[in-house]
Order: structure tokens, then sequence, then C-alpha cells
């Protein structure tokens, strides 16, 4: 695989994705922070989501402010996860870089090999933050552990199945724990009245987080340790074939309309109605689910093919490279103060994200917390067959332009699973090396 570092005409055309004159509008637009209390060094923080987690990030945003007399950090929002990594590739290359941001994990490796982050190894309390190791550097990416650190993790999550106990209950399953009891679980969950399906077994967004659990439960990698891009292999094949037979062959999965998160929302939204009796989805959606559903919601380990095995998800935070020197001790300070056990926990418990410190899982043990929630220890639970990412600068753009389009083409419009991850691995050879 082409390293990063040895592309810089790759590089200048991800981080120069538009043009000067673009990036001066979009600026114009933004803005930096609004003046803060006098006396303050203030920072501007860019995050990217909405509704109860917007919220609950802006409240701990308004109580570090009220914390301290030293700092003030300014929340901007930028839209989901890909818009607002468009509009921080739009200040990168307008060299007008926020003082403080989170992005998907996916891309960091990119980020970093190009020169866009700050080393954080030399900030003060970096090495005494207790962090998860799997939810942090060292653990999300294969010989993360060994490259200075430029990433701490935030909102973390993998992917959980969600189950309608009480229909469950009804028909006296339990959740399933390997790919043949999915497929009979979803068979006999699925409900038909007059030839219309009223109420699906099984619902999951056709995406590549997703993908990546079944090709990792298969026994595959999408991306092997010596940086050859190979999608799985059969394990890549047979994950598609899986969804591939619940949709059509079982007519037991419902077929998510839209891309990125309007399917993720779509899935949501038909568990939540009943359309569907057991869905595939983040843990970042723990909390939105119990609180809306009229049913019993219980969360469960995704099943396992021949192992079990989850990908990790979710933004980090970074420090971009040319952020402003005055923003920085201001982001710092924010930073450590999120990784105490007080804020990580209250972060995770009013979410459903995974708690990313060791103190703030004791402190939740101790108050009962996961006595009380058991749903919120699956996913914590599950770390234990999380894999870790490639360091592979290419990650992002394999996700993005080579996978996720031949995925839906293959589950939607019945596509070869073979041929199009075949064509996938040859673009992803011909292009990235």
């Amino acid at each position: 695989m082409r390293h990063a570092g040895a592309a810089p005409a790759t590089r200048r055309r991800w981080l120069a994705g538009v043009t000067a004159a673009a990036g001066a509008a979009w600026l114009g637009a933004c803005g930096r922070p609004g003046a803060a209390p006098a006396g303050r060094a203030a920072a501007s923080l860019w995050f990217t989501y909405g509704g109860r987690n917007r919220a609950t990030l802006e409240e701990l945003v308004a109580r570090f402010n009220a914390s301290q007399p030293d700092f003030w950090i300014r929340a901007v929002f930028q839209g989901d996860y890909f818009e607002g990594l468009a509009k921080l590739r739009t200040a990168i290359a307008a060299r007008a870089d926020p003082g403080l941001s989170h992005v998907v994990g996916e891309v960091i490796p990119y980020l970093a090999e190009a020169g866009a982050l700050r080393s954080l190894a030399g900030l003060p309390g970096a090495r005494e933050l207790d962090l998860v190791a799997a939810l942090g550097q060292s653990g999300s990416w294969r010989g993360g552990a060994d490259r200075p650190l430029v990433a701490l993790p935030f909102n973390r999550s993998t992917p959980i199945a969600y189950l309608n106990q009480a229909v469950f209950d009804e028909h006296g399953l339990r959740a399933p724990e390997s790919w043949a009891e999915l497929r009979e679980s979803a068979r006999a969950l699925t409900r038909r009245e007059g030839g219309r399906t009223v109420r699906y077994g099984f619902g999951c967004p056709v995406d590549w987080w997703f993908w990546v659990a079944l090709v990792g439960q298969a026994g595959g990698e999408v991306i092997e340790p010596d940086g050859a891009v190979t999608l799985g292999g059969d394990a890549g094949v047979r994950a598609v074939e899986l969804w591939q037979r619940l949709v059509t062959e079982d007519a037991s999965m419902k077929p998510p309309p839209g891309r990125d998160y309007n399917a993720w929302e779509a899935t949501n939204q038909d568990f939540l109605a009943g359309r569907t009796a057991m869905i595939w989805t983040s843990t970042a959606f723990l909390r939105y689910l119990e609180e809306n559903a009229r049913f019993p919601v219980r969360a469960a380990p995704l099943p396992r093919d021949v192992r079990h095995a989850v990908p990790t998800g979710g933004t980090h935070w970074i420090l971009p490279a040319r952020g402003p020197d005055a923003e920085r001790a201001a982001a710092w300070a924010f930073l450590r103060w999120m990784h105490e056990p007080a804020q990580a926990a209250d972060w995770a418990t009013r979410t459903g994200y995974i708690p990313v410190t060791h103190g703030a899982i004791a402190r939740l043990e101790a108050q009962g917390f996961y006595t009380a929630h058991p749903n919120d220890r699956v996913a914590l639970r599950q770390l234990d067959v999380a894999l870790p990412w490639p360091w592979a600068p290419a990650l992002f753009r394999v996700q993005r332009e080579i996978v996720q389009p031949r995925l839906e083409r293959a589950v939607l419009a019945s596509g070869s699973a073979r041929e199009l991850l075949e064509e996938a691995r040859g673009i992803a050879r011909r292009e990235l090396g």
C-alpha cells in the first residue's frame, strides 16, 4: 500500500478538496469563537452531532466554563460526521484550523500521516489519562501505541443488537448467538398478513461498519497486517451473502432506505414502530431507543460465525496542527477535564457511548449503574472481541468511495457479492497501491 507520507499529490488532492476562495467564504460564515469573559483564554470546539447528544455536550461545555476561571470553550455545531469532516477539510486547506475538533476514527491515520494533527504526547498529564486501551489510539489501531499520540477517545461505540423483548418473549426466543440462529430468529419473528409483511424479524443499515463486523465474525480482515487491501477475501463475500439471504431469500430483513445516517435513522424508527423485532445499530442510540420504545428493549452482543468480533466506532478528539497556538492551553484543559471520571461517566450514561477511562467504569460500577442498566454493559463486554483498525491512510477512502456503494448494489440491487468485492479490490490495489 502506498504510504500517505510518500504521496504528496494524493494528500494535496484530499486536503485541498475545495478552493481557497471557497474556504475563505465558508470561514467568513462560521467565524472564530466569540469573545470570552475577560482574562480567559478561549478555544473553538467543532463538534458533529445533534439531538440529545448535542445537548449533552453543550451542557458539559457550559459546566467546564463554569468550573474554573482561566479557560473558555465555545462549541460550534458542524453537522453530522461527514459534514463536519468536509468542513474541517476546508479549514485545513484554508490554513484556518479550529483549536479543537473530533473526527471519525477511520480518518485519523490519513490526517496523521498528512501532518494535519498535533502530537499530544508531550502535553501535561497526557500519560495519566487512564484510557481504556481498546478505545484509545493504542488499541483502536494495530501499532497505534508505537506512533506519536495524536488522538484521544471521545464518543466511542461498538455495534450491538437491540431486541423487542416483548416479541422475543412471545415467541420463546433468546438473543441469537450465531449467524444460523440469527436467520432462524429473523424468520420466526417476521409476520405477514394478507401477503404483506407487517413486521420484519431483522433490520440493519447496509453500511460499511456492520459489514466489517460480519467480516470479522467470518474470520477475515478488511486490510491485512502487511497493508494488503483484501476486503476479507471469502469472509467478505460471505458477509455480504448473509445480508442477501436475509433480504431476498428469507425476506426477513427490512431493506433500509437512504444512505449513511438516513438509513440508520430509518432502522431506528422501524424498530420503535414495531416494524422490526430486532436491529443492529450503535451503542450511541441506547438511551434514545430505551426512552422512546413502547416495549422493553434488550441489548445483546452481535452473534458469531467462526468467532465473535466487532469493530469500534465513533470519534476521537484531535488538535489540528495549525490551530491557533493561543487556543491550545484551553483546548487541552478541556480535554483533560472531559477524561476525568465524573465527566467521562456522565457522557456515557446519558448517551449510551462506552466510558473511555477505567476511572469512569470503576465509578459506575461502584454506583451500581451497570446492575441497574445491564444494557450498558453489553458494549463494554464486547471490547474483549473488538478488532483494531489497520493504521492505513487509505482506510477512509476505501470505506466511502470503494466499498460502501458496492455493498448497497450487492444487497439492495441483488448484485453479485463476489464480483462487486473483486471489483472493489481491483480499484483499491490499482489506485492505492
